[in-house]
């Protein structure tokens, strides 16, 4: 399968739609590459979710106190690699960042080998920054709940009052309309803080930075990337549990046929049917991770396209060679793809030399 070239890429700043267009264009290139790349973890994770399923339906019902035990070790089990599996999905989503990058860049092969070969190279920073992105993200869902908590509190005392003094109707369009408001502000909230960390793992392996620093030059980067990143968000939420609804009509359809009573929470589902549908999410997951990993790199880019002029800096690192490393001199012109604590340096391809000929500026 061919691959796009460097110049293939054009370094514009890009749009909630032309981030997803862009996004869905390199995920049908590479489906395969991408799927290869997105598995291992979420294997983890089905394991986890069908040790945890089993153990939770059989824990009520054992006979005895070794069973009970059993069963109870199970479900840690079960629990850390459910766990563990999600952590290995945002350390791998982090290594893919340096391969898709140097691909939207340069034009290099998207590989899993060299996906994992990134992972390897910086595991522990790539574990410690997944780690402090997530309990940042754990506080943005705080401050974003508690936000629409309190604004729902006051919707209510006002709806109650206008329904003493006003109409129905007014008091059920403020109500509709309170509601919507709540929602888009715990949205904003969710994402605006969120948006701050995006860009972690790609400054952690393509600019070569420590843990901190790179929190701290994903804070700089961030700017007016709400939008996007919602509009993303949403996406590969519809995209995933679109994937998951076709996927599950199968296994609904077997399951109809068995009697059993198909309800969202499953509660009377029995064993059987519950792996089936742990798998099946799972699977959707494979399908849909690389969509994030795609997205988060071209935001990326565009980022440092709108704030920093890379467009002019990859152009410069395409026609000059590589800033010789002088001690104690940091230059202003630092190379698209740093050395040093990022995995090796990728050399941009070659250009194509104009033909001489035969006066000095090349002229006719």
């Amino acid at each position: 399968m061919a691959t796009s070239s460097a110049n293939d890429l054009h370094l514009v700043p890009l749009g909630a739609g032309d981030l997803i267009d862009r996004a869905v264009r390199l995920y049908r290139r590479h489906l395969f590459t991408l799927m290869r790349i997105a598995a291992p973890p979420v294997v983890v994770s089905a394991i986890g979710w069908v040790m945890w399923t089993i153990a939770t339906r059989q824990i009520f019902t054992t006979p005895d106190t070794a069973t009970l035990l059993f069963y109870v070790l199970l479900i840690l089990v079960a629990f850390a690699l459910v766990a563990g599996g999600h952590i290995l999905s945002l350390i791998v989503m982090g290594g893919a960042s340096r391969n898709l990058v140097t691909h939207l860049l340069w034009g290099e092969p998207v590989l899993a080998r060299t996906t994992y070969a990134a992972v390897r190279s910086r595991f522990w920073s790539l574990l410690g920054a997944t780690l402090l992105v997530v309990m940042w993200l754990g506080l943005a869902t705080m401050v974003a709940s508690s936000a629409g908590y309190f604004i729902g509190i006051f919707l209510v005392i006002a709806v109650v009052f206008l329904s003493q003094v006003a109409p129905v109707w007014v008091s059920v369009i403020v109500g509709i309309a309170g509601g919507v408001a709540a929602l888009a502000v715990s949205l904003w909230l969710f994402f605006f803080m969120a948006g701050k960390v995006a860009y972690v793992p790609q400054v952690l392996l393509v600019e070569g930075k420590r843990v901190f620093e790179s929190i701290s030059r994903s804070f700089s980067l961030a700017s007016g990337n709400i939008r996007r990143l919602m509009a993303m968000t949403l996406f590969t939420l519809f995209a995933t549990y679109s994937a998951l609804a076709l996927l599950i009509i199968p296994l609904g359809f077997v399951g109809w046929i068995n009697g059993i009573e198909i309800s969202y929470f499953g509660s009377q589902w029995p064993t059987w049917y519950s792996i089936g549908y742990q798998v099946i999410l799972q699977c959707s997951h494979i399908l849909l991770a690389p969509i994030w990993m795609l997205g988060l790199s071209l935001l990326y880019v565009d980022e440092r396209v709108r704030h920093e002029g890379y467009d002019i800096e990859l152009m410069a690192a395409r026609e000059l060679p590589e800033m010789p490393n002088l001690p104690g001199v940091v230059s202003p012109f630092a190379p698209a793809l740093v050395t040093g604590r990022a995995p090796k340096f990728v050399s941009p391809p070659p250009q194509p030399q104009p033909l001489h000929t035969g006066t000095v500026l090349g002229l006719n």
